[in-house]
């Protein structure tokens, strides 16, 4: 059996089936890659965002034919799915608007002379992208995007479950004009990424989406290989709700939040922390609502609850919360598999979740709610940080002022005030503490995998 292949969680069914890269495929990747970039880090930068903008205007053009691929690899429901590909039309248009201004020579600001000093920022080479199969296209979008403006070249590893997904990617750049072999699409192990692509003299970098797991792996080998890291690994946000004025559509906005993408994102909201004077009754419309989500294939009723990515992702969630119950943690609404084929699981609501308990402190990656009760803004910030992760984190006030207080306090490498996490190609999006390393998105994304090449020149 193939590590890569296309199964259907809405079903079970294994559709298709794709070989693994061998070594001597992969080597031949990163010699190709290294070529290309010789050329493409000499392309004007106008001729380099002119092919991301032909990029952004063909994931328009095939949105329907997009989301329906990502539907069948990991039950994405469609409208969530064409979503997913007009974020990525906004991400490849933002860097193709923004690429000239952001690598703009610098004047670094010194003593009064003659003397001048400044930054050039330049691309160093072919990069390795390593990326996650919950948002597909989204995740490799704000990737290559910045480094494809830069000059960078890209060799892209996707999720075993993503191949169909990961192939039409690089059809895109082909059809876009992007020049051969500038994006390369490999089906490569993990094996393969630790022992030939980080030890090559061609990679200069590598940038993971994934678990903590993962990150700490490939980590690892890039510091052996003293390669530079981005890494994005997961939390376990904060929902702070500090008051009310409109209870339905404050529970309307943490739903929807938390089950977008079916809980299985890495800035999801995990853990909701409520005032006292409102949690009894945040709690029992958040597990109705929970309780009244029906199971639907994602293609013939994307309005209910899709499958979760795959049948070994609902026994490892529902693992998680079994976990989490057994140390001493209450069920509300939810958490079992739903009988017969396919990755359904019912939306989870749990309390009375303490430190030491399972759930406490793992990140759990589906449909669940943990609801938190506090008495003031001190023990809902010291909650909020309890945690080894720090991604993201939203603060939820009718006093904004308030809200900014407690906002300010919040570990975390994003903060979102009376809006939930929200993903805007302009906004840097990364996290602290076992989150990651590096950002991604907005002006700071180029300066990830750039050689800021200090010129001084003396009088």
């Amino acid at each position: 059996m193939s590590e890569y292949q296309v199964q259907n969680p809405a079903t079970g069914e294994v559709v298709e089936e794709f070989p693994t890269a061998t070594d001597e495929q992969i080597r031949d990747a990163l010699e190709r890659s290294h070529k290309a970039y010789l050329s493409w880090r000499d392309t004007p930068v106008e001729e380099r965002t002119a092919v991301l903008r032909r990029v952004a205007e063909i994931y328009t053009e095939r949105a329907e034919e997009l989301a329906g691929i990502i539907g069948l690899e990991m039950g994405k429901a469609v409208p969530e799915g064409v979503a997913e590909v007009k974020i990525c039309n906004r991400i490849y248009n933002y860097f193709a608007d923004n690429a000239a201004a952001f690598i703009e020579d610098e004047l670094l600001r010194g003593p009064a002379g003659d003397d001048q000093a400044y930054l050039l920022r330049k691309p160093v080479g072919s990069l390795l992208g390593i990326m996650p199969w919950n948002f597909p296209y989204y995740q490799v979008a704000r990737f290559a995007a910045p480094n494809l403006a830069l000059g960078n070249t890209i060799i892209l590893k996707h999720a075993p479950q993503c191949p169909r997904s990961a192939a039409m990617m690089e059809q895109i750049f082909v059809d876009a004009g992007l020049p051969a072999d500038a994006y390369i699409n490999v089906y490569a192990t993990n094996d393969q990424v630790s022992e030939v692509i980080l030890p090559s003299p061609l990679n200069q970098g590598v940038s993971l989406t994934g678990s903590e797991r993962a990150g700490s792996a490939v980590a690892a080998a890039a510091g052996k290989n003293l390669k530079k890291v981005v890494l994005e690994l997961g939390g376990s946000d904060p929902f702070v709700v500090l008051d009310t004025d409109d209870i339905d559509a404050t529970v309307e906005t943490m739903f929807g939040t938390r089950m977008g993408n079916n809980g299985q994102a890495c800035n999801s909201p995990k853990r909701m922390i409520i005032m006292d004077d409102i949690y009894d009754e945040v709690a029992t419309k958040i597990a109705e609502k929970a309780k009244a989500l029906i199971p639907a294939d994602p293609y013939a009723d994307p309005g209910k609850l899709s499958p979760l990515s795959s049948i070994s992702a609902a026994e490892r969630f529902v693992g998680q919360v079994e976990e989490t119950v057994k140390d001493g943690a209450t069920v509300l609404a939810g958490g079992e598999r739903i009988e017969g084929p396919g990755a359904y699981v019912q939306p989870v609501v749990l309390t009375d979740v303490k430190k030491g308990n399972a759930g406490y402190y793992d990140e759990l990656f589906g449909p669940a709610f943990m609801l938190f009760r506090v008495a003031d803004d001190d023990e809902a910030v010291t909650l909020a940080n309890d945690t080894p992760f720090g991604l993201g984190s939203a603060v939820f006030a009718t006093d904004r002022g308030r809200a900014e207080k407690v906002a300010d306090r919040l570990e975390a490498g994003m903060v979102y005030i009376n809006t939930p996490e929200a993903s805007r190609e302009f906004l840097p999006f990364g996290g602290v503490k076992r989150s990651g390393i590096g950002r991604e998105l907005g002006p700071l994304a180029m300066d990830e995998f750039c050689n800021k090449q200090m010129v001084y020149k003396k009088a």
